[in-house]
């Protein structure tokens, strides 16, 4: 399966027999996504999931007042997908939406089921991607409790240092849960102290 490198990264042939690659990687489909373009919008349920090759993209929620406030960011090799919506079969609460044109490696639910549900490693390699995205949410809420915004934003750019050049700073912003003024001065502060 050398004509798609980018999946063989994903699905490393140390952990998945010649065989069973055979089976998953020809089952996704390479997509291509333009900027401001959506995946998902609220209230579809989601029918697919991303492997992300290139570009970068952004999930947000609307909230009480009518703002869009960004609830992640993805970028290459990152898995994009609404777990509850994808899984529990419900509309989502989400919007995702690429950031800059992306190529993407989509799978369906369908798909998803029948693989994970026949191939072992396959279905260990969704329980780790799932634990990995609890664990992602679960510090991402605790430190908007407990650590300061300016901690906050060094993280996220030291995580998806390409981030800058991709997402707007009130997207940025809205993910830290602070104001685009907070977020200039956090800037300039840092950019003195270097």
């Amino acid at each position: 399966m050398t004509d798609k490198p980018f999946l063989n990264q994903v699905f490393s042939p140390s952990r998945f027999t010649k065989e069973e690659l055979e089976k998953i990687l020809p089952k996704y489909e390479q997509v291509y996504f333009t900027k401001n373009q959506f995946l998902l919008t609220e209230g579809k349920t989601a029918n697919h999931y991303w492997f992300i090759e290139s570009g970068f993209i952004r999930s947000y929620a609307i909230d009480t007042e009518g703002n869009d406030v960004s609830t992640n960011f993805y970028a290459v090799g990152d898995t994009v997908i609404d777990w509850p919506s994808f899984f529990l079969r419900k509309p989502s609460r989400e919007n995702i939406q690429a950031l800059t044109d992306c190529v993407c490696w989509q799978l369906d639910f369908d798909t998803f089921q029948s693989l994970f549900h026949s191939i072992e490693a396959f279905r260990e390699q969704g329980r780790t991607t799932l634990v990995g995205s609890y664990f992602a949410l679960k510090n991402h809420s605790i430190s908007m409790i407990t650590d300061p915004a300016k901690d906050r934003y060094k993280k996220l750019v030291s995580e998806k240092p390409e981030i800058l050049q991709n997402v707007s700073l009130k997207q940025i912003a809205t993910f830290l849960g602070i104001t685009d003024t907070s977020l200039s001065r956090i800037r300039k502060e840092i950019a003195n102290e270097i």
